[in-house]
């Protein structure tokens, strides 16, 4: 790998899946208490062994794809170098005020101290402060790692490093920072937002509210965890780069209530150049949210305007796709729970082939009247099913433990390369 590292391009949400950068979930994400779990982002407290039963189905659903590049593997070869280990270690115990135990850190084995910026490090009990701090931990756990799409994201060759909206997982885009910028494992510009104006609060985004429709297409949600300031800094700094001469990002404003609306991909994901999953209330009925298109050309927002809904305005830029209603038609009750429970959380690995939950019974009823067939994921794992031998597909994943930290299958995957889009078919 370190003589041949991979070139990042990622056009598209659907285009077939080359490689993807994955955590799988250990130790941080029982490391907490009924009492921090909110502050984890969590509703409830996972039970780990499940939670790694049902993501080894995740994992091994995407191996049989692509290539699988997993964060702390990369972690423990950055440690190895002693300039990376000394500029990463030093900004964690910065950021986290924890300067004291920067040696502490340093003199650790690269593996452990893997673990530790990842599963937490517990507070030394030595001085009042600490002793009355009353927080067990020096360095919080990452409990949401195992959903490596938040903290950066591929856009076309550039990685973009996510300024996220909770204290708590600033970490994670400090280490993903550290991966990107390793000339050994991925050869990518990478566009960091925390460089940008780092002392203005208003400025947030996260990668599961970053939609590529099309290479000249964004699709941005804009609610709890990305702001208007966050998207114009998206704008800008995607404007200066190389690419389309005329571009459209197209803003979609999300509820702050329920956390289930956390990101856009919560409520509107692309399935196959044609079909879209969306959480009918929000994206084409009715209401009081914002769809919002701006047209960029030459470098700078040359048009803004609020459009009807995200599917009209896809259909005006050449991109028709046919709505697939999360939870069925029948019932707005059967909608609001899977969309809890991610139903609209679709992750496209191939167009036309997809991975989302098994519990979210009536929306994979949908899929089955659009012709998709519904494949259990460790069918795809043992080897009994071949997905190249397939044609549009639902591959299904045990959900009752990793659904709990607030996320589906496109949460957990950060496409890194993808192939071209056959957009005539």
């Amino acid at each position: 790998m370190a003589n041949n590292p991979l070139k990042i391009e990622v056009q598209s949400e659907i285009g077939k899946l080359e490689a993807v950068l994955l955590h799988s979930p250990g130790a941080e994400v029982e490391n907490m208490t009924p009492r921090n779990a909110q502050r984890a982002l969590y509703s409830d407290i996972l039970n780990l062994s499940i939670a790694q039963k049902e993501y080894e189905q995740v994992s091994g659903v995407l191996s049989k794809v692509a290539k699988i590049y997993q964060i702390k593997d990369l972690l423990i070869k950055i440690l190895d170098n002693h300039s990376e280990r000394e500029a990463l270690v030093g900004k964690i115990c910065v950021t986290e005020n924890v300067t004291d135990y920067f040696e502490y850190l340093m003199e650790m084995s690269s593996r452990n101290l893997a673990n530790v910026l990842i599963e937490g490090l517990p507070a030394r009990i030595n001085t009042l402060t600490a002793y009355l701090k009353d927080d067990y931990y020096a360095l919080l756990p990452l409990y949401n790692f195992y959903f490596t799409r938040d903290a950066a994201v591929s856009i076309g060759s550039r990685a973009l490093i996510c300024k996220m909206a909770s204290k708590v997982r600033m970490r994670e885009s400090l280490i993903t920072e550290a991966i990107f910028k390793n000339p050994n494992f991925f050869d990518c510009e990478v566009i960091n937002a925390h460089d940008f104006q780092p002392g203005n609060e208003e400025i947030f985004m996260e990668g599961g509210d970053i939609l590529i429709a099309r290479e000249d297409i964004l699709i941005v949600g804009n609610g709890m965890r990305t702001s208007s300031n966050g998207i114009d800094l998206l704008v800008n700094r995607l404007c200066k780069t190389e690419g389309p001469e005329k571009r459209h990002v197209i803003v979609q404003q999300l509820p702050d209530s329920p956390e289930s609306f956390i990101h856009l991909d919560m409520v509107f994901t692309l399935l196959d150049v044609d079909k879209a999953m969306v959480f009918e209330p929000l994206i084409l009925n009715d209401n009081q949210y914002q769809t919002v298109h701006m047209t960029i050309e030459g470098g700078r927002v040359t048009k803004i305007k609020t459009v009807n809904n995200i599917p009209s305005i896809l259909k005006k830029l050449g991109m028709e796709v046919e709505p697939i209603i999360c939870g069925g038609n029948a019932d707005e009750w059967n909608q609001e729970r899977e969309q809890w429970h991610s139903g609209a959380n679709f992750f496209a690995f191939e167009p036309g082939k997809v991975m989302s939950y098994a519990r979210n019974v009536h929306t994979l009823n949908e899929l089955d009247k659009m012709n998709f067939e519904i494949i259990p994921a460790w069918d795809v794992v043992n080897g009994k099913r071949d997905l190249s031998k397939v044609g549009k597909c639902v591959v299904t994943i045990d959900g009752s433990e990793l659904p709990r930290g607030g996320g589906g299958a496109r949460c957990m995957t950060m496409p890194l390369r993808r192939s071209a889009v056959n957009w005539s078919k």
